[in-house]
């Protein structure tokens, strides 16, 4: 029986040498992502004033999700979840108003340093004037600074709230 196993499993692994299947490519766009694992504090200022923020992010669900725990003082805490598909990273966002707006991007722009999400669609919306995200862009500055532009839809008026990160040591 062990020899009939280890058989079995020989003929698998030379299978898959024979059949040039190569280990999948590495998104550029989510390895950038997973390189802002750990604590950030920073500020941000938008229509609504200007505060301070704290963020988390880490590795769940055995490093194929992204978990970004926002806390910004005057809101309880939100959470974006990362995630890639194929080519793209889907992101989303659960909202302190409590709906849940889903994002795309599709690859880093050509400098490498900026992943821009567009809406896709948000969920717990009854109301079509109700207030939600509609976009976030994520700036990449070097290994410990960062910022986000989050847009916020209302009435069919956007309002653009800016982040800016620095990893805490």
């Amino acid at each position: 029986m062990t020899k009939t196993i280890a058989a079995a499993a020989a003929v698998l692994v030379l299978a898959a040498s024979l059949s040039g299947t190569e280990p999948a490519a590495v998104d550029p766009a989510w390895a950038m992502l997973k390189t802002l694992v750990g604590d950030w504090k920073g500020t941000y200022s938008g229509a609504e004033g200007a505060g301070e923020g704290r963020l988390s992010y880490r590795l769940v669900s055995n490093g194929t999700s992204l978990m970004e725990t926002m806390n910004s003082g005057h809101d309880e805490d939100m959470i974006t979840m990362y995630h890639p598909d194929g080519n793209r990273i889907r992101a989303t966002h659960y909202c302190a108003a409590g709906n849940q707006p889903r994002m795309i991007a599709s690859g880093l722009s050509a400098d490498g340093k900026t992943l821009a999400f567009a809406f896709v669609d948000a969920s717990n919306v009854t109301d079509p004037d109700a207030g939600v995200m509609r976009s976030l862009t994520i700036h990449f500055q070097d290994s410990d600074h960062f910022s986000q532009d989050w847009t916020w839809r209302e009435k069919g008026k956007d309002q653009v709230g800016t982040f800016t990160y620095t990893r805490v040591r």
